[in-house]
């Protein structure tokens, strides 16, 4: 059995305890966190709930730590910080900030001869993958992703923090046109306003100033200026009952060519449609647990990527047993 530390039991912790139960080589052996342990109960029954500080000293007891806190500010900390001591794998997701997470994390579980594989979910992870596959099977061709339907937690929590808002969710929708256009090959060159709407349900605050609640959240850069928004006030009572669940999705394409004159056009489509972002998420993130053990029994230290994980290492299947069932 691997056994299966989880730090933080937000939406993504409670996502990756109940996905080690479909996962029958797995057990959860402890749950940490930096809230009072005596006031969190867990679903997993006859399984502690323990400080995060007793980290320190549970290396004999964890196979591998599932870090499942946000990336903006408890990952890059956390990641490094653990990576020496633990096999970890973390869903840290700001594209543009790999690299330096990566190289930190590296550093760590190197020093620590344990592994460690960053940056697992659905993008980056699964889609990653798909971009991957297609650059490399149509080379003289164009990618595109797009991702929606789905709750978008960091614009909504940006949502929240305009003045006169008491709540809110806010929904990011591929431009059907824009997709359309992509699969009939004819490889668009597609502005960030043509790829995707920004949809808004917002609870706001009694007495509240409703149009420049809505000016405020339109003209918000590296946010909603630069898309077409659309801006809807609802109670909180429907917040709860028609935008309380967590689904996203998305499609990673790639068009190309092949034929010594291209004469032959190709599309690669992958798509997701998740009723939960965080459980799905966290099914993937249980997956590469089990890699970054196997993957560590092997002498393969250091930090890794869905790029360096080879598909076998993902499944409690033999070799024997993929081979014959799913080859």
């Amino acid at each position: 059995m691997i056994r299966i530390g989880i730090l933080g039991y937000g939406n993504l912790g409670k996502g990756v305890e109940s996905a080690i139960k479909q996962n029958p080589d797995m057990e959860l052996a402890a749950v940490f966190t930096r809230r009072n342990p005596q006031d969190m109960v867990i679903r997993t029954k006859q399984v502690s709930v323990l400080s995060a500080d007793e980290l320190a000293g549970m290396q004999d007891k964890i196979d591998v730590l599932i870090l499942c806190g946000g990336s903006a500010t408890d990952l890059p900390v956390q990641t490094p910080a653990y990576a020496g001591d633990y096999n970890v794998v973390d869903s840290f997701d700001t594209h543009a900030k790999i690299p330096e997470h990566f190289a930190k994390v590296q550093e760590a579980a190197a020093s620590g001869k344990k592994t460690a594989i960053i940056s697992v979910g659905w993008d980056p992870g699964m889609f990653s993958l798909n971009r991957l596959y297609g650059n490399v099977i149509l080379p003289e061709g164009k990618d595109y992703t797009f991702w929606g339907k789905g709750v978008s937690q960091g614009h909504s929590d940006a949502i929240r923090r305009v003045e006169g808002v008491k709540d809110g969710k806010q929904y990011t929708i591929p431009v059907e046109a824009a997709l359309e256009a992509v699969r009939s090959g004819s490889n668009p060159e597609l502005t960030t306003r043509q790829k995707h709407i920004r949809e808004c349900f917002v609870v706001p605050k009694e007495g509240a100033d409703l149009k420049k609640i809505e000016a405020e959240i339109k003209n918000m850069p590296n946010y909603f200026a630069d898309y077409d928004t659309t801006v809807h006030f609802i109670t909180q009572e429907e917040l709860q009952k028609n935008h309380s669940s967590i689904p996203h999705g998305g499609f990673v394409l790639r068009t190309g060519v092949t034929g010594v004159d291209k004469e032959n056009k190709h599309l690669i489509e992958y798509r997701l449609k998740l009723d939960s972002n965080p459980e799905f998420t966290a099914s993937v993130l249980v997956a590469y647990a089990r890699a970054a053990y196997r993957m560590n029994q092997e002498g393969l230290y250091g930090c890794k990527t869905v790029f360096d994980v080879a598909p076998a290492y993902l499944s409690p299947l033999s070799g024997e047993e993929l081979r014959k069932n799913l080859l």
